[in-house]
């Protein structure tokens, strides 16, 4: 695995990224997991134990040596992929999620005080609308005492009879802070039959997640 480019990366956004501008200074943070496959970059606000609000990650592709974000349509659960090609685009990219959570136009803070940006409040709805009857209880896939969590849950649209898969990433910083994000993967029975031939016919090229080092 190449992780130079990574590196470097890594490297310069730390020393820039607090110049972006005042509001990031103040409030924005980011965390490296260089262990994964696909290492990435968890940007977060923090201001306190629990007030952990996470805006942007930033994956990297070892083998092609580029990094890319991805993105969730809220309608369908699509997720797409975009690739930075460089510095500049990578610090864009962080600076423009920043600002899209800070200066969201709804923010709603329920009875026990957390407030939700707009994406959060988003696929919240969305699945509370779509009523996902979970079939499986949430599954560890991959444990690295005090650093990451990998787990996955197997559910089933009611009205359409979609599965759905959620993955939730849980990230222990080094100050033992928790981050916590999902994502979420629709598919028809028919798309799961063909994801499951072409997983199958390739875990043989797949490698480890503790091997990211290698």
């Amino acid at each position: 695995m190449h992780l130079e480019w990574f590196d470097r990366v890594c490297e310069e956004l730390q020393e820039s990224l607090n110049s972006i501008c005042e509001k990031y200074d103040e409030n924005g943070r980011m965390s490296i997991e260089r262990g994964a496959k696909h290492p990435r970059l968890d940007f977060f606000t923090y201001s306190g134990e629990e007030d952990i609000d996470y805006f942007c990650t930033l994956f990297f592709d070892p083998y092609n040596e580029e990094f890319y974000i991805q993105t969730i349509d809220p309608e369908y659960g699509l997720t797409s992929k975009v690739v930075l090609e460089d510095i500049d685009d990578i610090m864009d990219a962080v600076h423009e999620s920043f600002h899209e959570y800070i200066e969201a136009d709804f923010i709603e803070t329920d009875d026990s005080g957390y407030i939700m940006d707009d994406e959060e409040e988003t696929d919240e709805i969305y699945f509370e609308e779509i009523d996902v009857e979970w079939e499986t209880p949430e599954v560890t896939a991959y444990y690295d005492e005090d650093e990451v969590e990998i787990s996955y849950q197997f559910g089933v649209v009611g009205e359409t009879g979609d599965g759905v898969l959620k993955r939730t990433n849980r990230i222990w910083t080094e100050d033992d802070d928790l981050i916590k994000d999902e994502s979420h993967f629709i598919f028809s029975k028919d798309e799961a039959s063909t994801i499951i031939a072409m997983i199958a016919s390739h875990m043989d090229s797949l490698a480890p997640l503790d091997e990211g080092e290698v």
